[in-house]
């Protein structure tokens, strides 16, 4: 199944990958190395923590691979601006109880960061935003109840 991600997502991702299999992979060789050196491997917390480290990096390396595989990137830059809300658009929501407006941009799963405004294209919120328009009201259920906003703005960047 394909994974939506940004352009930026791809990139974080790829950034992330190459120093995982360069610099990070020889520091905990060298580290592994160096615990050897302490003797009995069977009582050496170093040697172990530095292969746990190991395990967890080829780990993630293998699921970044993956990812990468699957992704399939969208750039909004390359879509018409319009006043539908999209995949990798900037929302701008106003809660209809509060009069609160709050902006989010929409993102692939890897990219969300709700303290930076993104959020993942599976959460509730997304979901409920998907395919809607500029003054459209939507209902979405969130782990606290059900919150109604209005599409304030869409916005490609």
């Amino acid at each position: 199944m394909p994974i939506p991600m940004t352009v930026e997502g791809e990139e974080s991702l790829r950034s992330e990958l190459q120093q995982r299999k360069g610099a990070l992979r020889q520091e905990i060789t060298q580290d592994i190395a160096v615990a050897r050196e302490h003797g009995d491997l069977k009582e050496n917390a170093e040697y172990h923590a530095a292969r746990e480290q190991q395990s967890f990096n080829e780990g993630r390396i293998q699921e970044i691979e993956s990812k990468l595989a699957d992704a399939q990137v969208i750039d909004i830059s390359k879509i018409p601006p319009g006043d539908k809300v999209l995949f990798g658009v900037f929302v701008t929501l106003l809660d209809v109880d509060t009069d609160q407006k709050t902006r989010y941009k929409i993102v692939g799963e890897d990219e969300a960061d709700l303290k930076a405004g993104k959020i993942s294209v599976m959460s509730p919120i997304a979901r409920a935003l998907i395919g809607k328009r500029v003054g459209d009201a939507v209902l979405v259920v969130t782990p606290g109840g059900e919150r109604e906003y209005e599409i304030d703005q869409v916005a490609h960047s």
